[in-house]
């Protein structure tokens, strides 16, 4: 029994649309996994331990720091850049301070240059694992701590590199809503005193 070219041609729209679809859904999931996997794009990895190599080629690590327009917190690393031995586990901080009269909440985006040291750079601890909430006038330290793994030395691309530069920029997001609700029970609680 043959189709109508009607029918069939809606059925090839419809199954061109969900594939388009579907690809669209998965590109985003992909494109991390590609990122993470290659470095590419600055993307790093984390780790839960140091490395249990340590070479004794050392490696200079800078630190940046930026934010979005619209982010009214200052930000900035706490020391400009280290010299490690590649292996070794860094631990760095950045400070971060809100001159408002208002919680703000942020999150931090980060990526790695060159980009081919990206794979081999890996964060065991950040405090852009998680968004961020500063009170008024909250000023605080939020560590980084990371190594360069040895591989580096051995990769065809990354291993000439003889400096890595690790920029932050953070950005306004919404507040959780366990802070707003603080914020609205608080004066209530200050007016019943």
């Amino acid at each position: 029994m043959a189709m109508d070219p009607k029918n069939k041609t809606v059925l090839q729209a419809a199954t061109l649309v969900v594939f388009m679809g579907a690809l669209a859904w998965a590109s985003v999931p992909f494109y991390d996994w590609f990122c993470r996997v290659t470095g590419f794009g600055g993307v790093t990895n984390t780790a839960e331990i140091g490395s249990d190599t340590i070479l004794d080629q050392t490696i200079i690590v800078r630190f940046d720091a930026s934010k979005d327009r619209d982010m009214p917190w200052e930000f900035k690393p706490m020391v400009r850049e280290v010299e490690m031995r590649i292996g070794e586990t860094g631990l760095i901080f950045y400070e971060a301070y809100n001159p408002t009269d208002r919680p703000v909440a942020g999150q931090a985006s980060y990526n790695v240059a060159p980009y081919q040291a990206g794979y081999f750079f890996n964060k065991i601890e950040c405090f852009c694992f998680e968004e961020q909430v500063l009170q008024p006038g909250e000023r605080v330290e939020m560590p980084v701590s990371f190594y360069v793994d040895p591989e580096i030395v051995t990769d065809r691309d990354a291993k000439y590199t003889k400096e890595i530069t690790l920029s932050y920029t953070f950005y306004e997001i919404d507040l959780p809503e366990t802070v707003q609700q603080a914020a609205l029970e608080q004066p209530a609680e200050t007016n019943n005193n």
